[in-house]
């Protein structure tokens, strides 16, 4: 009995992940045409074409679809299987490079300490930031991130999470901004200037502004950026009002008036998830406890 070739396996999850060609040999690092001839591959071991021209687009078959979850969990388990045991740890010698997505004002608030902490047990680690476009857990379930940080979404109900913080919105402006020099600033004030939001995505309402609304008050909305670090800069450089997370200024920020909010509004928590194949990973452990243990020395709970 011919034995199937089990690399195929890692090629199958990507290819099936990716719904691309291309894609898949990006991720791969391989040619476009030797992907092709692996796909070949696949549809001769599995007797079914997998992805299918739709259009412009490739899509899944109704087969690769079924199977799809399946060939996530079996690679994943297959890797792990590979992977040293939680006896055989060395973090001197640990070499792997660990991505976690978040936003940038959590590198700007962490990233730094984070990275010394981690150099400083284990040299050879790499760790890889990437940005949030959409709060699901889809990069987490197909592997593409090892660890992502943030409010909890819609993340379903298998992935795991842990409380880093609590954190809160506070109002920035620059230093000598009329806004600076008011005490018990009151909400007709706070919506007297112009302000910068922070929108990954097209809408621009949030809790400050459903709590101004009840009383009676609206932001003019001037500007909207990715990120906070572009909120701040341009704060720093006009007379325009912030919306920051109070983590993002624990250190002092120069040129900068951080106030809180004439409005009430909920705290936020932040915590960090993951799927549960990585549960027992030993090194993916180690990262976890030194996330907590740098949001905790910060943030005091």
């Amino acid at each position: 009995m011919t034995e199937p070739d089990l690399n195929l396996l890692i090629a199958l999850d990507v290819l099936l992940a990716e719904r691309s060609v291309a894609g898949a040999a990006r991720r791969l690092g391989l040619s476009a045409s030797a992907m092709s001839r692996t796909l070949s591959r696949l549809r001769s071991t599995t007797g079914d074409p997998l992805l299918v021209r739709a259009g412009r687009q490739m899509v899944l078959t109704p087969y690769a679809e079924a199977i799809r979850e399946r060939a996530q969990n079996a690679s994943f388990e297959a890797r792990a299987l590979l992977r040293p045991s939680s006896a055989e740890l060395n973090l001197a010698r640990l070499e792997r490079t660990f991505l976690i997505r978040s936003n940038d004002g959590f590198v700007v608030a962490f990233g730094a300490a984070l990275i010394a902490a981690a150099a400083q047990a284990a040299p050879s680690v790499c760790l890889r930031f990437t940005p949030k476009p959409e709060k699901t857990s889809s990069a987490l379930r197909e592997g593409r991130v090892d660890l992502e940080i943030g409010v909890v979404g819609d993340m379903g109900p298998e992935i795991r999470l842990q409380t880093l913080f609590r954190d809160r919105f506070i109002g920035v402006v620059r230093k000598g901004h009329p806004l600076a020099r008011k005490k018990g600033l009151t909400a007709q004030e706070y919506v007297s200037f112009g302000h910068i939001v922070v929108a990954r995505r097209n809408g621009t309402h949030g809790p400050v502004d459903n709590a101004l609304a009840e009383a009676g008050l609206k932001r003019r909305i001037a500007a909207v950026v990715p990120g906070f670090s572009a909120a701040l800069a341009i704060a720093q450089n006009s007379d325009l009002v912030a919306l920051i997370p109070a983590s993002f200024l624990i250190s002092d920020p120069v040129g900068l008036h951080a106030f809180e909010l004439p409005v009430k509004t909920r705290e936020i928590t932040i915590s960090q998830m993951w799927h549960p194949r990585s549960e027992v990973d030993p090194a993916h452990r180690w990262l976890r406890q030194l996330v907590l243990g740098i949001c905790r020395e910060k943030v005091p709970q």
